[in-house]
This record gives structure tokens, sequence and C-alpha cells, in this order.
């Protein structure tokens, strides 16, 4: 196979992995006016920033840990975030049922410090704690279109209906919802629409340095074609593989270090009929959520064990559905089973190793490092979290700037993602007028399409006056039009990439269905 050197071309930026922290990057530095390249050796999003628990959320549990700096910073991120895409991100309540055996983690400063002051309480959490924790949370960040915490009086309303007796009481507070597959999708197009080159499927086989200059060699997984790159500095995003590039790819001498932790998730048939999400506590000191998902499931997630090896792709195991079951069951009035189940995902987290003793305890916090001393630089990132990956991006992009100056500074906050140029409170009038200008599409039709497109829905229906007129129907809703949408302008190459990523209509089409798409799709590339 031969090497072919794009020596003319000398990029100031290539960044490797197509995560929300890769293509975070690399939106903010084409918006600077940089030239970026960004190889991704699978699809877009398609390890850990397509499964996590679906939260633009401050993390109301690391305030046990006194992580008030990523609290706080992740708090005022999701009113900004929910500003610049409304179409994937919405305001959701959630409720926290309150009962007297509720217990922190053993391992948390907030359970030392409790323990030691008021030993009595044997590590449960009191009702006035769980109170003054909300209010941090309300008042951390600031809110502008969040409502606050409020006491929720279970007995009656439909709070209550589907809990256990035993649960009188609750607080309810606010967080949002993100797609998060599409998060990164959008992500990845506004910073090809600003220069970048996204190159996906794209492997990279190694990185040298060569004086101020990187020598990236990298392998299309679909034609095997390897190409070398130059670029002025190289940025490690690679999720769960970024010990592995530092060691393997780089072949860098770096004692930094990166924890590896597996959250899993299960999908259940719908458990209760409101719209809010629930926020349970163990006696074990652990939380979970539940959260409706698409309409007519239930999520319920997280676990947090260790998980050792990259290449190993993460399940959800009998074990952690069997754990998630049973958290629920404590809750819910009609015990989960696994019979109720009917998809599960997992998802590694690669956290900075901080020698936590367990894995719940490893911060969330994100740590960027520059390595300098042999010649061009390299930016390592490791960590992060979902809500917090635009100012990730800032602050990655204020480190960069040392090596490659821009004239531009931080620009993101504000800035719509496509499909994302309108207001919060109008996406139900989007769904209305998409209704009234295509009327053979139904509400939950319209809806779906404005929750994945916003105000680019349609562009994909313009000019049709039927259903006959998008094309094939794959089932659920999804048609040639659409599908040729998410080919030509979102990376889409497999039907796995449009059914499971952008997005969930895996769960609603047969195996039949899903073939048919793979069909097609492949003929359509060919």
């Amino acid at each position: 196979m031969s090497v072919h050197e794009t020596k003319p071309e000398i990029t100031d930026l290539f960044v490797i992995g197509g995560g929300i922290n890769g293509c975070g990057i690399a939106r903010d530095a084409a918006g600077r006016g940089l030239s970026v390249k960004l190889a991704e050796m699978n699809d877009l999003a398609s390890a850990t920033s397509s499964a996590s628990t679906k939260l633009f959320h401050g993390g109301l549990r690391y305030l046990e840990y006194f992580e008030v700096r990523l609290v706080r910073e992740a708090l005022i991120e999701r009113e900004t975030l929910l500003k610049a895409m409304p179409h994937i991100s919405w305001p959701m309540r959630f409720v926290l049922p309150y009962h007297p055996d509720m217990r922190f983690e053993s391992e948390t400063p907030t359970s030392r410090l409790l323990s030691f002051v008021m030993p009595w309480m044997k590590g449960r959490r009191p009702a006035w704690l769980i109170r003054l924790g909300l209010f941090m949370y309300d008042n951390l960040g600031g809110r502008e279109i969040l409502p606050g915490t409020r006491s929720v009086d279970l007995s009656n309303g439909p709070e209550g209906a589907p809990l256990q007796q035993r649960f009188a009481k609750a607080f309810e507070y606010s967080d949002c919802w993100i797609e998060d597959s599409r998060l990164v999708v959008l992500n990845a197009r506004d910073a090809e629409a600003r220069g970048a080159k996204v190159m996906t499927r794209t492997e990279v086989l190694n990185a040298e340095r060569s004086g101020d200059l990187w020598r990236v060699t990298t392998r299309d997984r679909d034609s095997g074609e390897e190409i070398t790159h130059q670029a002025r500095m190289l940025v490690n995003a690679g999720g769960p593989w970024v010990g592995d590039i530092i060691r393997q790819k780089i072949r860098s001498n770096s004692t930094e270090g990166v924890r590896l932790v597996r959250g899993s998730h299960i999908v259940t048939k719908k458990l209760y009929d409101h719209d809010k999400c629930y926020f349970f506590q163990g006696e074990d000191g652990r939380i979970i959520f539940a959260i409706p998902y698409e309409n007519d499931f239930t999520l319920i997630g997280t676990t947090d064990q260790d998980h050792e090896d990259p290449s190993n792709p993460p399940v959800c195991t009998e074990a952690e559905q069997d754990y998630l079951c049973a958290f629920a069951s404590r809750y819910f009035k009609q015990p989960v089973s696994r019979d109720d189940v009917v998809w599960t995902y997992s998802g590694v987290r690669p956290l900075y190793d901080d020698g936590a003793s367990s894995a719940t305890a490893a911060t969330r916090d994100y740590t960027l490092t520059v390595d300098a001393t042999g010649g061009a630089p390299l930016l390592n990132v490791f960590g992060g979290k979902i809500t917090t990956y635009r100012k990730l991006a800032e602050s990655a992009l204020e480190k960069i700037n040392k090596h490659l100056p821009t004239r531009q500074g931080d620009w993101t906050a504000g800035v719509p993602l496509p499909g994302g140029n309108f207001e919060v409170k109008n996406r139900d009038f989007l769904v209305e007028d998409l209704q009234r200008n295509y009327p053979f599409l139904t509400q939950k039709w319209a809806l779906r399409l404005i929750k994945a497109y916003g105000t680019e829905a349609a562009q994909i229906l313009n000019g049709a006056e039927s259903a006959a007129d998008l094309g094939q129907d794959f089932g659920a809703t999804l048609t040639e039009r659409e599908v040729r949408w998410l080919m030509d302008r979102e990376f889409a190459v497999e039907a796995a990439d449009v059914i499971w990523r952008r997005s969930k209509l895996g769960l609603r089409l047969d195996k039949d269905q899903v073939a048919t798409l793979q069909d097609w799709m492949q003929a359509t590339r060919a």
C-alpha cells in the first residue's frame, strides 16, 4: 500500500477523535481561523459520546465531592447550550423522592464530614442537607429559563402515582435533556462549514514529530488508502483511547494516566405517563435516573464500573441490568424486571486518573495537558462532561493559542448550531408550522423532525406534497429524503449511523427494515 504525502499542505491543527470533545475543539478552532483536520476511526460519536445519560446537567451529586467549580461551570452552561440548540436540547423537571434511609456514598468528602460532626446519622442524608444542596444548585450558575426547586407532595399528583406509598415527599428541580450524538454531528457540521476537514472512518496509524511539525499517517478504513498529513499541532481527543494514542500511536513517555469507567443503561417499556424524570438515591449512596425516552420508553441508568481495556466493546452486563432493575424496583410500585428491557447500551468514560478509590468517586472534571518538549506541541484531553464540552474547547483553544496565535477570542457562546436558530419557547410553533405546510405529517412525525433538525426540517421536506414525494419509506417515518440528507450533510454511511446515532429509530424498526435500509445505503454509495 503506497502512502501519499500532502507535502504542500500544512494544517494548523490535527485532531484525533470524533467525539464531543474532538468535534467541539475542531469547531471552535475553525471559527477562529485555524486550518483544522479531524480524523475519527469509526462514525462520529460512535463511542462514549453516544452512550451518555443524555443530560445537560450540573451534576447534583458532584456537590458531595465539593467539586463546586465543575458544578458551577456546568450549571451556567446548561442555559448557554439550551439557547444554541433548542431543537436537540430542552428543559426537563427532575423529581427527587425523599426517604429517611437515603445515604451518602461512604467515600465522599461530605459523608466523611457528616460522619464526624453528626455520627448518629450513620451516613444518612438529612432532608435539610438535600434542600441546601438544591438551593446551591439553583443559585450557583444563575437561571433565566429554567425554574427553581420546589417541594412536591407525592400523596396526590402524577409524580407520586407510579411510586411506592412509602414515598410521601419529594423535591423537584430543573436540568436539561440533550440528544448527545446529534450534538456531536452538528458540531462536526459547523466545523466543516467553517473550513475544517472532517474525516470519518479514518484511523490514525501513527504520529511523529518532525521538527516543528507533526507527521500523521492515516488509513481510510473503507478504501485502505494511507495518507500522511502535516500539522503544526496535534490534539489527542481519543476518548477511551487517549492513553493508547499516547503510548502506541505517538509513542510518548508521558506519565499521564486515564481511568476508564463504564456506564451502562437500560431502556424499558414506558413505566409511567408523565413527562418528568426521577432522581433515585440508593441506600448504598449510588444514584440512578429514570427518564421518559422517545415517547414510548423509559431510560434507566447509570452504573459506574472500572473498564480495563478500551478495545473490549462495553456492554451492559446481565449483572448491571439486574442491578438497575432492582434499584428502580425499590421505588416503583410495579417492579422492573429484565422482561421489561427492550434495549441496553454502555459507554466508557475516559476520566483523568486522580487516584480515587472507586469508579464513582473519580473526578468528572477535565484535564488538558500540553507537551511541547520534543518540538511540535501536543494537547492531550482527559475526562470532561458532555455539559461542559464547549468550555473544555475554549480552555483547549486558550492553550493552543499560546502556540498558534489567533486574533479571534472566545466566540461559541450563543452561536446556534445548525437548525438551532429559534427561541426555546418556540419549538411547538415550529411543529405547528411544519404540519401546516406539510399536512401529510402526523404530529409525532413533525415533532420528531423538529427535535432532530430544527429549522432545517423544512429543507428536508422542501417541495413535498405527499409522503410519496419523500421517496422510499423505510418504516417508522424514516424516508429516502431524510436518509439522503443524513448521508450528504451529516456523515452517515451505514444503517447503524442513521438509526442509533442520528436518531433512535432502531427502537422501532425490525430486522428486515434495517437490512433494507443498509442495502439501500450501500447501493447509493456505490
